[in-house]
């Protein structure tokens, strides 16, 4: 039996979007959709009662904000199996714990207490960096996240440990029945010339060349497990975290592994992971890859 789909909701704006995404994940993917809604009422001593009701408000609350959210995914895909839980837990705390026998875990890009001027919840942030599975944050336009470009992008890194990733956007692709743009950056060394007029084709080639050996070398596998899939490679000079960004804008996801490392604050990731969970104009999701 597939692993659900599990996703966290608050009742902002955000999560909505991200709701409603999961609705239609969970479809493409024949998964059943569990919405978890975290809630500390019960440590709150003297927590008041909601006015015509003996219970405390923010029970109330947090029963509310999961059965309307479970309604909300219900009209929108009644075929779904969509189920709803309040736990007593934060909300990190709850996604992270939910991970190990998840599909996925989806979250909006910005939560109900959210800090003016960020922009990345440090919820999304904290389950993006530290889930044992893979992690959907839901941001961007409403054409990206319906899946208007018919396009899913995957950032390619090095030769090895990247396979994950793949297979998840390879996945990914097959399932929405679009194409799958498979790009990897290359940089000239440092001590070349800026100025790309500058610089003979000649001297550039042979990095351009290496980066299309090493996207025919870990594309390979995928091709052949998804021979529907229209793979385009793209090597491209300039720095991952740019290129990414860029090839966001006109993608329905953009997918990323991320080899978390330990480090004097806790688990981290890398920079083309941050600027996309921060930037992107479309969904990203962030697969981890083993140490």
């Amino acid at each position: 039996m597939e692993l659900p789909l599990v996703a966290g909701v608050d009742g902002s704006e955000s999560s909505l979007a991200a709701v409603d995404w999961a609705v239609d994940e969970a479809a493409r993917h024949g998964l059943p959709l569990r919405l978890v809604h975290a809630s500390l009422w019960e440590i709150y001593e003297g927590a008041q009662p909601s006015l015509g009701s003996d219970r405390p408000a923010e029970e109330v609350r947090a029963e509310h904000v999961v059965a309307s959210c479970v309604e909300r995914a219900r009209r929108r895909n009644p075929e779904v199996e969509v189920t709803g839980r309040v736990l007593p837990e934060d909300a990190a705390s709850v996604l992270l714990r939910a991970a190990p026998e998840a599909f996925a875990l989806v979250t909006g890009s910005r939560g109900r207490g959210r800090i003016a001027g960020m922009l990345l919840g440090s919820v999304s942030l904290a389950v993006a960096a530290r889930a044992v599975c893979p992690v959907v944050v839901i941001r961007g336009a409403e054409a990206n996240r319906e899946g208007s470009f018919g396009r899913v992008v995957v950032g390619v890194g090095g030769a090895a440990g990247g396979a994950g990733a793949i297979r998840f956007a390879a996945r990914e692709a097959e399932v929405r029945g679009c194409a799958l743009t498979a790009v990897r950056a290359w940089r000239r060394p440092s001590r070349e010339p800026l100025d790309p007029m500058l610089i003979a084709d000649d001297d550039a080639r042979p990095r351009e060349e290496g980066s299309s050996a090493v996207l025919d070398d870990t594309l390979r596998e995928a091709v052949r497990e998804h021979p529907r899939v229209d793979v385009l490679q793209r090597p491209v000079e300039g720095p991952a975290h740019r290129v990414l960004l860029s090839a966001s804008a006109e993608a329905d996801l953009v997918v990323v592994g991320a080899r978390r490392r330990h480090g004097h604050f806790g688990l981290q990731l890398g920079r083309a992971a941050h600027v996309l969970l921060h930037h992107a104009e479309c969904p990203v999701a962030v697969v981890p890859l083993p140490d």
